[in-house]
């Protein structure tokens, strides 16, 4: 799953990033509302999570920006406010969910996954034959035995699942599964999906379609 963080406490931002690339994200950072615009124009997010105080353009109007714009991204508002009219506002500038400060880094895991889940055909287990992918706990499993699945390779496999039979590029999968420091000319999906296949054993599930991309 692919996450922007906007946060403007720049220590604060890193740690979030940092956090959730170690639960499994591949997550971008910047630091004021002008920037998350301009990166949201160029890249698929899965999930913001959005500071609403923020320099340069305020968090408000990037959300409603975003929302007016018909942005697929899910929107994870974040605020030092605990008032709840401050909450209410959040949510009816089109924000999905809303989290205060300080909140538990548990908790902000368990929204961006839920808000990741959303909408028709997004379970949070699913089965393919006998191949099982829980997306909560990140673990899968094939005929009742646990894949060792690294985090990249779970993303791939998460995004093959999401896609339903359809076929899925690597430029898409580039796109939500690596963050922005990925070298969009290197081999690292190919190699990840060879890695992938060989760890889901036989029969193979992963079939290349030539010219297209991947497909389960």
């Amino acid at each position: 799953m692919r996450v922007l963080v906007v946060e403007d406490h720049i220590a604060l931002a890193d740690r979030i990033g940092e956090g959730l690339r170690d639960a499994g994200f591949a997550v971008d950072v910047v630091y004021d509302g002008a920037a998350a615009l301009e990166r949201t124009t160029s890249t698929a997010y899965d999930v913001l999570v959005l500071d609403r105080d923020l320099p340069r353009v305020h968090g408000d109007r990037v959300c409603r920006q975003l929302v007016r714009d018909g942005s697929p991204a899910r929107i994870l508002m974040l605020t030092a406010a605990a008032d709840v009219d401050d909450r209410v506002d959040g949510l009816e500038l089109g924000a999905d969910d809303y989290l205060g400060k300080p909140f538990a880094f548990h908790e902000l895991i368990a929204r961006i996954r839920a808000l990741g889940r959303r909408g028709p055909g997004s379970p949070a287990l699913v089965q393919r034959g006998d191949l099982t992918v829980d997306r909560a706990r990140h673990r899968a499993s094939r005929a009742g035995f646990p894949l060792a699945l690294t985090r990249k390779e779970f993303g791939v496999l998460e995004c093959l699942l999401g896609a339903d039979g359809a076929a899925v590029s690597a430029e898409d999968l580039l796109e939500h599964v690596w963050d922005a420091h990925a070298d969009p000319f290197s081999n690292t999906v190919a190699v990840t999906v060879g890695r992938l296949r060989r760890k889901l054993g036989d029969p193979p599930v992963i079939e290349t379609v030539v010219g297209v991309g991947y497909r389960l």
